[in-house]
């Protein structure tokens, strides 16, 4: 029994021993090593969880953790310093930036593609056709119906619903497309991206509004067709939308600014060690990273895209 209990208390002389001299040692995590998580937001989930694949198949001692939240919530974990790298559609203020300089912190915020919003809806709704100002009609509850939009195809209301009442498609709505004026409260949110494009393909009046990497077909390597279970509507900055001035947001079109819902994406870094954090920031903005964007359907920020001309039957 003596000799059990001295053995007790030597191991765990050791185990603290050995607890004590980790927290002393050298920090070890590199740009190519370690483990950290990520805030990004699930508007873009398709291509960015292909960049962490990749970034840690080339890089097998690093492990990025994905949280995907919508915009708000990544905003807020960054800025909290509980991450340290976010992926989000907008910069930080001037006052978030000023936060950060009192910690002695100097946060970067880089472009690293250009998003277009896709409108889509049922498969059986005919109204392809639509303008920004439209549009804007229905988020503040002036049209109502189909029928009001273009003399269109249905009385019954139009169901508007976004994939979450804080995300980045919603702020984009209210201040790019609404220039501020409140949304109708007629509107609604799923819990995600493919509730929406599940709920649209099961109601005719529907029309969603979610980000255009979340409909690309995979199995199209031109780029230049959507998933089949829903419709994606062709959006127009002029009065009147024909089908020689309406645009359905194909890469190209993206690119052009021909399409006219787009928005960029940003990589968020407060990362003062320059470790692993830096690296897949690097990684996102490499050629490599970038063309994984261009793979995608969206464009990178660096990568040039090869423009075909085309046009859709309406």
């Amino acid at each position: 029994m003596k000799y059990l209990s001295t053995f007790i208390i030597g191991f765990l002389c050791i185990l603290l021993y050995s607890c004590n001299n980790k927290k002393n040692e050298p920090y070890t995590e590199t740009m190519r090593s370690g483990v950290i998580t990520v805030a990004m937001d699930e508007s873009f989930q398709p291509v960015l969880q292909q960049e962490i694949d990749v970034f840690e198949g080339i890089n097998p001692q690093a492990s990025v953790i994905p949280i995907y939240v919508n915009e708000t919530e990544a905003l807020n974990l960054f800025l909290q310093d509980s991450v340290r790298l976010a992926v989000t559609t907008r910069a930080l203020s001037e006052a978030e930036i000023a936060s950060f300089n009192q910690r002695k912190l100097f946060p970067k915020a880089m472009v690293i593609a250009t998003d277009g919003i896709a409108l889509i809806i049922n498969k059986e709704n005919t109204d392809s056709l639509i303008t920004v100002n439209q549009l804007r009609s229905i988020l503040t509850g002036e049209t109502l119906t189909w029928q009001q939009l273009n003399g269109g195809s249905g009385s019954d209301s139009i169901q508007v619903v976004f994939d979450h009442p804080n995300s980045s498609s919603v702020r984009y709505a209210l201040d790019s497309i609404c220039k501020g004026a409140p949304l109708s409260f007629d509107l609604f949110a799923q819990k995600n991206n493919p509730s929406v494009i599940d709920f649209v393909a099961n109601h005719k009046n529907s029309l969603g509004i979610i980000g255009v990497s979340w409909i690309g077909n995979k199995s199209d390597t031109t780029l230049m067709s959507f998933v089949d279970n829903i419709r994606v509507m062709s959006v127009s900055n002029a009065m009147n939308a024909t089908s020689q001035n309406s645009y359905k947001p194909y890469q190209a079109y993206i690119a052009t600014k021909e399409y006219p819902l787009i928005r960029n994406i940003y990589a968020l870094l407060n990362d003062p060690r320059g470790a692993l954090p830096s690296g897949f920031f690097n990684f996102l903005t490499s050629d490599r990273g970038q063309r994984i964007i261009l793979k995608a359907g969206i464009v990178p920020a660096t990568q040039p895209i090869r423009i075909v001309s085309t046009r859709d039957e309406l």
